[in-house]
């Protein structure tokens, strides 16, 4: 029998999952400025009380969504890891991995990328945290690639980086099928172009 401290919690964290899930699809699909907390509560049929007893303002709403973000990036590579591919397959699999988000429905590209468009201030959290999730995943990308055999793994990460950071802008710009085709082959001439001689 549930008491009544464990429903409020229940119904505490199903109001922060509301508020979280609302701000996301909003927060990608019409950028973080133009989007208001009104817009958010109204989505999210909460009130406003209930927004502010979960997050401090918008600003911490915004670092929670790209939280969301990292730790779904963080999962789809956690999970081709898991699969223990060769190396090199490893990183194919993690490039179609993103191929398989740029063809998907709703794509608008890169969220980290559209926030730091939005603060470009080096100082500021939310670009703080863009740069974070950036530094893990070129350090991800450069780690795959020495295991891939890489003989300069470092720059072979940031040509990585680079040409998922083309993909992920352009993909919301024209043919994703033609982009993801262009990408996948990027990534195997970098896994070529970089194998040690």
């Amino acid at each position: 029998m549930s008491t009544s401290t464990e429903s409020e919690g229940r119904s505490t964290s199903e109001a922060r999952a509301r508020l979280l899930d609302a701000a996301t699809r909003i927060f990608y699909a019409e950028g973080i400025h133009s989007v208001g907390v009104d817009r958010i509560i109204a989505e999210a049929q909460v009130t406003r009380a209930t927004l502010y007893r979960h997050f401090t303002g918008k600003e911490d709403l915004i670092l929670a969504y790209l939280q969301l973000a990292d730790r779904a990036i963080r999962g789809q590579v956690a999970a081709v890891r898991a699969q223990e591919l060769a190396a090199g397959d490893t990183v194919r699999a993690v490039a179609r991995s993103i191929a398989d988000g740029i063809r998907s429905t709703g794509f608008r590209g890169c969220a980290f990328l559209n926030a730091a468009a939005e603060y470009p201030d080096l100082a500021h959290p939310v670009h703080q945290a863009v740069l974070a999730h950036r530094q893990w995943f070129l350090e991800t990308s450069t780690e795959l690639l020495a295991q891939a055999g890489c003989a300069d793994a470092g720059a072979a990460g940031r040509h990585f980086v680079m040409l998922r950071d083309g993909a992920m802008a352009s993909g919301c710009l024209s043919d994703p099928a033609l982009v993801t085709e262009t990408f996948l082959q990027g990534v195997d001439d970098l896994l070529q172009r970089h194998a040690t001689r």
